[in-house]
């Protein structure tokens, strides 16, 4: 599979082990302070990309000295470090986009980051948040399979569109029927699958699907 993984400048404690989604073609993309990240990990950029203002002048280096390429851009642009780094894995013609630190931190800049997944699924490249504690994807109307993850056993469903019609869930704990799913509506929170592949299927509407787990408390 085409893969690219794109690290961006989110909170270093919300980034798991990246070696831990590691592939054969992976094309590993460092967007300002999550080149920085990925050097930290033992992984060499294949290209480094923005502003780099979140970076000492010493990691710059050390960044530069690694990555298979490096483009820096001025503070002021039209575009987020992470929608440069995103338009490059466009290029790539990738059949996955994995996206890690965009999460946490600031909400405006999360929410952000979530509404990247909308023009990526009008591309019909499918994209993924991931994060210590969750995976997020923004899927469209029709029938789709998931299989359980024992690292994220919890399984919402948010609609992002005013409403999301005949909302069908198969093989989970609480399974649907054709509901009927408004904005706003919390009816599809913290579900789980109690099947090794269920389905969920709906007629209209956009849906986000996160996948999540409850990180122990460290007291």
């Amino acid at each position: 599979m085409n893969r690219v993984v794109v690290v961006g400048g989110g909170p270093k404690s919300y980034i798991p082990d990246l070696k831990e989604f590691s592939c054969e073609d992976c094309y590993w993309i460092g967007a300002d302070q999550g080149a920085e990240v990925l050097v930290e990990q033992g992984i060499a950029p294949d290209l480094a990309i923005g502003d780099f203002d979140s970076v000492s002048e010493t990691s710059l280096k050390k960044i530069e000295q690694i990555s298979q390429q490096m483009i820096i851009y001025p503070d002021e642009k039209d575009e987020t470090d992470l929608e440069l780094a995103i338009n490059k894995a466009l290029q790539r013609s990738p059949e996955h986009i994995l996206l890690f630190g965009v999460t946490g931190g600031r909400i405006d800049h999360s929410q952000a980051n979530i509404q990247l997944l909308y023009p990526l699924m009008k591309k019909q490249v499918k994209a993924t948040i991931i994060d210590q504690q969750n995976r997020v994807e923004l899927v469209t109307a029709g029938e789709h399979k998931i299989e359980a993850v024992e690292q994220y056993p919890y399984i919402s469903f948010l609609p992002v569109t005013l409403d999301v019609k005949e909302l069908t869930l198969v093989g989970f704990y609480y399974p649907l029927e054709k509901a009927y799913l408004p904005f706003g509506s919390t009816l599809c929170i913290s579900n789980r699958l109690i099947e090794d592949t269920g389905t969920f299927s709906f007629k209209s509407g956009i849906l986000l699907v996160i996948r999540s787990t409850d990180l122990p408390n460290k007291g």
